[in-house]
């Protein structure tokens, strides 16, 4: 299977949408879903399409701006997507920079969550992702 590939425009439109149904269908409010950052530069376009087709689920969405790629993992906590990041890893044969976060753990909205993968990318991947200024939090 493959995950669903979704424009970068519309990033913060698919995390809202995953919040709507993370809030409507999960009472307990447990890791209803985890967006996880991964960076793929160096690699190949057709081995990261054979990688995305291998690993992913046909629930799961892709969004990436150039070579920085973001996967929203829905039913899936922080446990579960370390492992589809070292299922990347092991494709790739090499230890990729990547961070995940999850909702509503890690941010209780689509800004939230983007400007803590900003925040957050930049503190441990060392990578400033200016790719999501466009979705910044207006303070």
């Amino acid at each position: 299977m493959a995950g669903i590939h979704f424009s970068f425009n519309d990033f913060k439109q698919l995390l809202s949408l995953n919040i709507g149904i993370s809030e409507r269908l999960d009472e307990n409010r447990a890791e209803s879903f985890t967006l996880l950052y991964c960076d793929l530069d160096g690699i190949d376009d057709d081995v990261i399409a054979n990688s995305l087709t291998e690993i992913l689920r046909g629930s799961d969405s892709i969004v990436n701006h150039e070579k920085d790629y973001f996967f929203v993992l829905p039913y899936t906590d922080k446990y579960g997507a370390e492992i589809v990041k070292n299922m990347f890893d092991e494709f790739f044969a090499k230890y990729l920079n990547a961070f995940l976060l999850s909702y509503p753990a890690d941010g209780e909205t689509a800004e939230e969550l983007l400007g803590a993968m900003q925040d957050s990318s930049s503190f441990f991947c060392k990578k400033e992702l200016h790719c999501l200024d466009r979705f910044a939090r207006v303070i």
